[in-house]
């Protein structure tokens, strides 16, 4: 896919980037990456497992009070907002990062550095964005820049796995106007987020009565055996490469011991495009297959009686919607825009999973950007990272924001 810059934003973002209170802003972001860094590193430290967010959010908080936000709250999903007042003339823009890991409470966070490498669990996902955030804000308030739109600085909960954006839909829950978002939610500087990749999970369980496995043979169905026959059979879905769709079942368990027909068995599935429809077909394609698999095995014993008989249990634990925008989007085109100001490659341009499904399933004009560095091994316990030009990110997020928002001198590109 390839989308590139139109010339008018083009023109008015490189004027922007003019403006002496700009250049004062992107200089500080060059001049504090020491600091940054040590707060980045800070942040990575206190333990913050998905729907346990609450000592990271305390100290993300403080940090904004800290560095100039007298409007700060902690929501009632457990998201940090702070507002940056504008001059009320233009939009309001969120920009956010996460506030959780994917590691359970208990996981040794202590940060090991060697020279520019950071080894610690979350230390690129996500620390790196919170950092970038709150360089953002010393850096506006640094140089004193003065938007006409307001910008709210969130540290969002629930990103990650199971927590399904919960922090993201609450931003988005009707109660506050917002008319744009950018999400900082990966190192690499070279990669625009344009689209939503949506995800449909669900945790499908069968259920029956189970029994001894000599003496109940032929008279009581398994649901181990049922869940093998759905899962041979969604292993053989075939699915389009474009849209990009994909399956998985991601976990599997059931049974109690060797010798028993299995009276529960369970899996958590994880079905994604970034087309709605074809995710919607995808999602009723497997569900179909295991209620027959469910059927198919209650069959396969004709003497069992139906009080005996397999049911299935369909829970959806998680609901992440798709969307793609345009190649005119004003936030992308802002992001394209800083990125041709600044001289960076724009070497992949395409759809993910972050906060930014929410906000772009919703048609608000929204793009993921990274935070500077680089990030590797994410959701593992040797991740590390690697921290080249880390002033890069926030340059890039303070460009992006600027262009949409407006300044004293510079008319906002995202209508309010």
């Amino acid at each position: 896919m390839t989308v590139t810059v139109l010339p008018d934003v083009k023109a008015h973002l490189e004027a922007l980037a003019q403006e002496p209170a700009v250049q004062k802003a992107l200089g500080i972001c060059a001049d504090e990456v020491d600091r940054a860094l040590k707060e980045q590193i800070a942040i990575s430290e206190v333990e913050s497992p998905t729907f346990a967010e609450g000592n990271r959010a305390k100290v993300f908080a403080q940090l904004l009070k800290d560095y100039g936000l007298t409007d700060v709250v902690i929501d009632p999903s457990g998201n940090v907002v702070g507002r940056r007042p504008g001059t009320g003339n233009g939009p309001t823009v969120a920009v956010a990062a996460h506030l959780d890991t994917v590691f359970p409470a208990g996981t040794d966070v202590k940060v090991r550095q060697e020279g520019n490498v950071l080894y610690g669990p979350g230390i690129g996902d996500n620390a790196s964005g919170l950092r970038s955030v709150l360089q953002v804000l010393r850096a506006l308030e640094g140089a004193g820049v003065q938007t006409q739109g307001d910008l709210l600085l969130v540290g969002t909960v629930g990103e990650e796995g199971n927590g399904d954006i919960k922090g993201a839909k609450a931003l988005f829950d009707g109660s506050r106007q917002i008319d744009g978002f950018v999400a900082l939610d990966m190192a690499n500087v070279y990669t625009v987020q344009n689209g939503a990749t949506g995800a449909h999970r669900w945790r499908l369980a069968i259920e029956g009565e189970g029994g001894h496995s000599y003496i109940d043979f032929g008279r009581v169905p398994s649901a181990i055996h049922a869940m093998c026959r759905a899962g041979a059979e969604v292993a053989d879905i075939t699915v389009p490469k474009d849209p990009k769709t994909t399956f998985t079942i991601g976990t599997i368990k059931g049974g109690t011991t060797v010798n028993t027909i299995a009276a529960r068995c369970e899996v958590d599935v994880d079905l994604r495009s970034v087309d709605l429809p074809t995710l919607e077909a995808l999602e009723a394609k497997v569900l179909g297959i295991f209620e027959a698999a469910v059927a198919a095995e209650n069959a396969r014993w004709p003497d069992a009686p139906a009080s005996l008989h397999l049911k299935l249990v369909k829970t959806q634990i998680g609901n992440r919607p798709a969307g793609m925008r345009p190649d005119d989007c004003p936030a992308v085109q802002s992001a394209l825009g800083a990125m041709a100001v600044m001289g960076l490659e724009v070497k992949r341009l395409g759809p993910s999973s972050t906060d930014c499904n929410k906000p772009m399933s919703m048609n608000i004009p929204a793009v993921c950007l990274g935070t500077g560095g680089e990030s590797h091994n994410e959701h593992s316990l040797k991740e590390f990272f690697v921290a080249d030009h880390i002033e890069r990110g926030p340059q890039l997020a303070i460009l992006t924001l600027l262009g949409l928002v407006g300044t004293e001198t510079s008319a906002p590109l995202l209508k309010r």
